[in-house]
């Protein structure tokens, strides 16, 4: 079954604007905590963000973060989005307690575009989830079968097997019997059936970047230079953080939005199409917070 890009805010920093002008004004000025902390509110944030952003101090941007719940996206995307470390956590649906009986995957839009590869495509996926199945349940029968030859007793297993059930059936009548110790089977089973898995497997994955992190990451993975999967999921990020902090946000972008490229001969030659894309929904985002 195919899966679905879903990106949603679950928190951020309170006042997070003021929070990192704060962090700035401290460097220089003499005055005590509490006045520093009187002094910022949101209406004199703005400007004196933008001047610190303009000259790149980096590293007052640690003291907001924000933390996104992400769903629809390969662990082929996950892979690459763990890379980015620094200032960054993660925690990921687990493959070996939870089973992929019916595992939902991503399609690249490469593929997706020709009708006969798409097809190809999904009866891999399907072949792989029979493989997946196969295998785990061949995991299972052989445990219970180990668990019977140890000596111990379960009359109704025991007259399961003999009668010839289903594979299915045993290991039904085997979980009703004993749950905990299904349980232990079961993610032994699952633990070693899951390399099987291919990296279009469907994944979900708690994401928490301070701000700098988050600079990285976008002028990063808003390039075209980047595969275009986790180019979706880093448009979707971005647009989320400008509806949070626009005038911070608005230089969280490729290079070239605002300057010159920086993949020199690697350069796309896209720079006016993304000049014009960012610029347009800077524009509109500063709009809606002026009429906040």
């Amino acid at each position: 079954m195919e899966a679905k890009l879903n990106v949603v805010v679950l928190s951020h920093t309170p006042e997070f604007e003021q929070n990192i002008v704060r962090g700035a004004r401290l460097c220089y000025s003499s005055a005590s905590i509490e006045e520093l902390r009187d002094k910022v509110t949101p209406e004199n944030a703005e400007k004196f963000l933008n001047m610190i952003l303009e000259v790149g101090h980096g590293s007052i941007l640690e003291h907001s973060s924000i933390t996104f719940g992400i769903e629809g996206v390969s662990r082929s995307l996950t892979h690459q989005l763990v890379r980015h470390r620094v200032g960054s956590s993660y925690s990921q649906k687990s493959q070996r307690y939870v089973s992929e009986g019916q595992f939902e995957y991503i399609i690249p839009k490469p593929i997706a575009k020709y009708d006969y590869l798409k097809e190809d495509y999904i009866r891999c996926m399907e072949r792989l989830q029979e493989d997946y199945n196969q295998i785990t349940y061949g995991l299972l029968m052989e445990q219970i079968k180990e668990y019977l030859a140890q000596g111990h007793t379960n009359e109704k297993l025991e007259e399961a097997i003999a009668s010839e059930c289903s594979r299915e059936e045993v290991i039904q009548i085997f979980k009703e019997s004993d749950k905990k110790l299904y349980s232990k089977f079961e993610k032994i089973a699952i633990e070693n059936a899951r390399y099987v898995l291919p990296n279009a497997c469907e994944t979900k994955i708690q994401v928490t970047m301070n701000v700098r992190a988050l600079f990285n990451f976008f002028k990063e993975r808003l390039c075209d230079r980047a595969q275009e999967e986790i180019r979706d999921m880093a448009f979707e990020m971005w647009k989320a953080c400008m509806e949070i902090a626009p005038t911070i946000f608005k230089y969280a972008v490729p290079t070239c939005v605002h300057g010159k490229c920086k993949e020199g001969s690697m350069s796309c030659g896209k720079m006016l199409y993304y000049k014009q894309k960012h610029g347009e929904l800077i524009k509109h985002y500063e709009m809606l917070k002026s009429q906040k």
